[in-house]
């Protein structure tokens, strides 16, 4: 009788070489979120050397949040957003479409994508002692400024609302647009050259082409750049931090969420942060949702919008 071959399986193998991936993920990742929303629930702080709880509180600590500042931090938070996002995605759109758009014959592109892509490497602390040190009262942008006759007092640019917001917001722009324009082109270059033939031969011109097949036919990466530019402004830290000495002034209006999430973790109430942590994710979660259903395509071909118009006008015959 002749022997069966055995057969070899290597599904096995695979599931060995991802098994530390998801011991990690537990042990570091899983187990520490778990712990936040436990925490959340618990009255935990330290008070000098005395160590209160934890004593379990129920929504006591979600209550406070409530009562707090941190809807006007909220408010910060997405206006700090707003001003680095909006001319980044803007900026972006228009470098992307100008590289990748054959007509206008763009020499030493690669060079051009490397320095544009050069603010993301750099660290953001880097960049906000930079600015630091820039726009401070006497930093050299005052005395160029002053040397040139144009004021004759520093400005204190850090000094104002509008001053401050406009910092962060300018340094944002410059870490990020660059890795955005890099994705909004890989997208763009995915689009199939027949299209654009067709819509030329079809006289369309720049704007139409742009706003008509360039932006539709990108919407997943637009909207996986929105999402993550959401959390990304939602986890906005590290730039205000350094460039306010973690004051967030001038009188707060540029503390965010996570500046006073911090607040909390560096005062040891675990309970608090905890419960911040819980609301941070919440509106994370929503805001992401919104994003995904606006820009989300069910319809790419029109096919279900005909059907359903198709069906309408066949009920109005019938009546």
């Amino acid at each position: 009788m002749k022997k069966k071959k055995k057969s070899i399986s290597y599904g096995k193998w695979g599931q060995i070489f991802i098994l530390p991936f998801f011991i990690i993920y537990f042990i570091f990742s899983l187990i520490p979120l778990a712990d936040t929303v436990r925490y959340s629930f618990y009255e935990y702080y330290r008070s000098g050397i005395k160590e209160v709880g934890p004593n379990f509180v129920g929504m006591a600590n979600y209550i406070s949040l409530l009562k707090s500042d941190m809807m006007a931090y909220g408010k910060n938070t997405l206006i700090l957003w707003l001003i680095g996002f909006i001319p980044q995605i803007v900026i972006a759109l228009v470098l992307a479409s100008w590289f990748t758009d054959a007509r206008l014959k763009i020499h030493h592109k690669q060079f051009f994508k490397v320095v544009i892509y050069l603010p993301n490497l750099i660290m953001a602390s880097a960049f906000a002692l930079l600015f630091f040190t820039l726009f401070s009262t006497s930093g050299p942008v005052n005395s160029i400024l002053m040397s040139l006759g144009w004021i004759n007092s520093p400005i204190d640019f850090m000094g104002s609302v509008f001053g401050t917001r406009s910092l962060i917001g300018l340094m944002n722009f410059l870490m990020w647009f660059g890795n955005t324009t890099i994705m909004l082109m890989a997208a763009i270059m995915g689009i199939s050259v027949e299209v654009f033939e067709a819509c030329e031969i079809d006289g369309c011109n720049s704007l139409q082409r742009f706003f008509y097949i360039t932006l539709p036919m990108i919407r997943p990466i637009l909207a996986y750049t929105l999402i993550t530019s959401i959390i990304g402004g939602l986890q906005m830290f590290d730039v205000p931090q350094i460039l306010t000495n973690g004051q967030g002034n001038p009188d707060r209006t540029s503390m965010t969420l996570i500046m006073f999430l911090n607040n909390h973790l560096k005062s040891k109430n675990y309970g608090m942060a905890g419960a911040l942590s819980v609301y941070l994710f919440i509106i994370s979660a929503i805001l992401c949702f919104i994003v995904y259903k606006m820009t989300n395509d069910n319809d790419p071909d029109g096919s279900k919008a005909a059907a359903k118009k198709a069906a309408r006008e066949e009920r109005r015959r019938r009546r």
